[in-house]
């Protein structure tokens, strides 16, 4: 987790915007709409955008030679393919060349049912195949759909597998609560981590109160959907690219 040496209040738009992943997820979005929306991530100078695998030409396109980079998820959002489907999906994304970051849905059923060996596996074999081209990795947990002592046990097994960030949420889970990137299971992820892993947050971060205040706990990224980018940044793209 980042060790700050000042308070997300005292941030420029800037060093907060280095924060974001801009979810650009929906599935009914047009191809204008993912353009809007990859460019607003852009003007604000979020650290990437996050997008499905079919909108990567698209990104590769808009994203060249700005400062802002490309995260693809994978198996999205269940998690629920087999480990060879994906290890073929992540090798597909990678070898493109142009993916900073790959967030993968971790099997929060095998979670919930103590199946550790197969998650560890699982996650593994994605790791693998994203660090050969130098590609970092977020797991998604699902934490809604877990009790704080499974977050516990799945974020050791996960770290143990690779894991480069453990992340909270897809944002789709409907199968029970939404609360997201709450400050308890954030703070169960960083005492659990320590240093030894980079911590995201996401689902429901809609506040700038809430968005400044994982920062101040030490929060590494956060994935806000493009709705919430201006709330908690407190500015218009518009803004953003001429400050």
């Amino acid at each position: 987790m980042k060790h700050l040496d000042k308070k997300a209040s005292e941030m420029s738009v800037k060093e907060l915007a280095a924060y974001i992943d801009q979810s650009v997820l929906k599935p009914e979005f047009t191809q204008e709409e993912i353009r809007k929306y990859i460019q607003e991530g852009i003007d604000f100078g979020c650290a990437t955008v996050c997008i499905n695998p079919a909108s990567l030409d698209i990104a590769a396109e808009m994203c060249r030679g700005t400062d802002t980079k490309i995260c693809v998820v994978c198996d999205f959002p269940f998690g629920l393919s087999t480990t060879e489907s994906k290890v073929l999906q992540a090798e597909c994304y990678c070898r493109r060349g142009d993916i900073y970051e790959l967030d993968i849905v971790a099997n929060y059923g095998w979670i919930r049912s103590g199946m550790w060996e197969e998650v560890g596996k699982d996650i593994k074999a994605v790791c693998d195949v994203c660090h050969k081209y130098g590609t970092a990795v977020k797991v998604i947990f699902e934490t809604d759909a877990l009790t704080l002592d499974e977050v516990r046990k799945a974020a050791e097994v996960i770290m143990e597998a690779g894991a480069d960030f453990l992340k909270t949420s897809t944002g789709f889970f409907t199968g029970g609560r939404s609360d997201g990137a709450t400050v308890e299971v954030i703070q169960t992820l960083m005492d659990v981590a320590g240093d030894r892993c980079k911590i995201k947050g996401s689902g429901a971060i809609r506040t700038r109160e809430h968005f400044l205040k994982l920062i101040d706990m030490g929060i590494d990224r956060m994935g806000i959907g493009y709705r919430s980018t201006p709330v908690v940044l407190e500015c218009t793209p518009e803004e953003a690219r001429n400050m």
